[in-house]
Order: C-alpha cells, then sequence, then structure tokens
C-alpha cells in the first residue's frame, strides 16, 4: 500500500488497520501453535500395544448347582428377618482369576457339635448338594459352627454355602470367618455377618439375611488369605436346629 497519496483521512483509517492486523497476529499464532495435534488413528498393531484392561485374567468360576427342590420365590418375608427381596433371576456369574476352583472339595471338616442329629460333617465337603434324605447334616440348636482345614493357606476369592434348600427357610445368625490357626485365635477376619444384634457374640454385622435356594448364599472374600473357613448360625425360621448340605470354597494355594 501507497500510504504517500492517502489522505489524512484515509491514511487514518489505514494505519490503525495494519495495528490491528500487528496485534492479532501474534495471538492467532500463538493459538494455532496451542492447538492439539490430532491422535493417529488405532490399528491393529497400536491397539496391540496397549496394556490389557483391569479385567483381563478373570474367568466366571465354575458352580455345578443342584436340582431345585421347589418352584418359585416366596412372597412374603418372614417377621422380624432382615431377609433379601429374592429377585427370580439366576445369580450372575462370579469373576475370580484364572484356575480358582474349589479347594474345600474333600477337606476335613470339624464341628462345634460332635455328635448330630442326622449325618455327618464329612457331608459338607463331600460335592454332593442335593437336598434330599442322606445328603445333609443336622446339629443341635443354638450358636453351632462348622469348620474347613484347606491343608495350607490359599486367597479365597468365594464361598458358597448350602445350609437346607429343600424350602425356602431363612437361617440365623450365618457368620463366615477365616483365620490362620484352628483354634480362630491368630488373624481371625470376618467375611459375612448378618447377626444384627451380635446375638452369637460375633459382633454386630451388617449383612442382610437370605432365604435358602438350590443355587445356594455366594459371599465375595476378595481374596483373603487363610487356611481355616469357620461358619456360623444358630437355627432358622423352619426350627432351632443347624443344617448344612455342602460348603464350597473357592480360591488357589497363596504364594
Amino acid at each position: 500500500m501507497n500510504i504517500q497519496n492517502l489522505k489524512p483521512g484515509v491514511f487514518a483509517a489505514a494505519a490503525a488497520t495494519l495495528l490491528c492486523a500487528a496485534a492479532v497476529s501474534p495471538l492467532v499464532t500463538a493459538v494455532v501453535e496451542a492447538a492439539p495435534k490430532a491422535k493417529p488413528k488405532t490399528t491393529a498393531k497400536t491397539a496391540a500395544k496397549k496394556p490389557a484392561a483391569s479385567g483381563a485374567g478373570l474367568a466366571p468360576i465354575r458352580i455345578a448347582l443342584p436340582r431345585p427342590a421347589f418352584i418359585g420365590t416366596p412372597k412374603n418375608v418372614p417377621l422380624g428377618t432382615t431377609v433379601e427381596k429374592p429377585t427370580g433371576k439366576p445369580r450372575p456369574p462370579f469373576l475370580a482369576p484364572r484356575g480358582t476352583k474349589n479347594v474345600a472339595l474333600g477337606r476335613p471338616v470339624t464341628a462345634s457339635d460332635n455328635a448330630p442329629i442326622v449325618g455327618s460333617a464329612e457331608l459338607i465337603t463331600d460335592g454332593d448338594k442335593e437336598a434330599g434324605e442322606g445328603r445333609w447334616v443336622e446339629f443341635g440348636p443354638g450358636t453351632q459352627w462348622v469348620q474347613i482345614d484347606l491343608g495350607k493357606a490359599h486367597k479365597i476369592y468365594a464361598v458358597v454355602m448350602w445350609h437346607y434348600h429343600g424350602e425356602a427357610r431363612v437361617y440365623r445368625d450365618v457368620v463366615l470367618q477365616v483365620a490362620d490357626d484352628r483354634d480362630f485365635i491368630t488373624n481371625v477376619r470376618t467375611v459375612f455377618n448378618n447377626d444384627q444384634d451380635n446375638t452369637s457374640g460375633r459382633g454386630v454385622g451388617r449383612d442382610r439375611e437370605f432365604f435358602e435356594f438350590a443355587e445356594g448364599k455366594l459371599v465375595n472374600a476378595k481374596g483373603v488369605r487363610a487356611r481355616y473357613v469357620r461358619l456360623y448360625s444358630r437355627g432358622s425360621t423352619a426350627d432351632d436346629q443347624n443344617h448344612y448340605t455342602e460348603v464350597e470354597v473357592y480360591g488357589m494355594p497363596a504364594r
């Protein structure tokens, strides 16, 4: 632009235009330079280099369920219970590290009641979960416990218990604990507790009571490390006796 031939008014306007352009130009340059660079497209090669997802290495544990002894779900919640309302749907698969299995199968069982009314403690880990006669053990009234020795320390991811699922009863004061010694003195940890008034003396529980069904009650043990597993109960809504059909402990040897 030849500014020598411009009139004063036109010269002033042209000068202002040039000054604005000079002021804006660095700002535009800065914005362009600060703009994020476009991400490269994901290809098969780049995707393969990404770290595995957090769920990698997990798989559903395989739980063989017994035949249902009754059809349908209870419509009425027993009075004085905190029972979970049944959904009527199958339990979602439970994921655990690959290689997790039932490490309680065939393991020795001891109990607070040395003279069961029906059956024997060995039935609790024999692999038979059916509800028929001769498949469950009956212990006396009051708070009773059964204990499984896994033989050595294991990382425990889930415990599934079947008390007596011939009908939809609710067992009272169900407490699940693990420990490093058989006398439950060293490193005792509570994994599940629905004794909400501490009647059985294992502490005040916050878990809900539950109906007995063929799928059993699954408790997430979150990989707790222990050798001994102990389960407490104190009768049910049907009677004062304590029953166990099967207990499965899903885990793997601790390293």
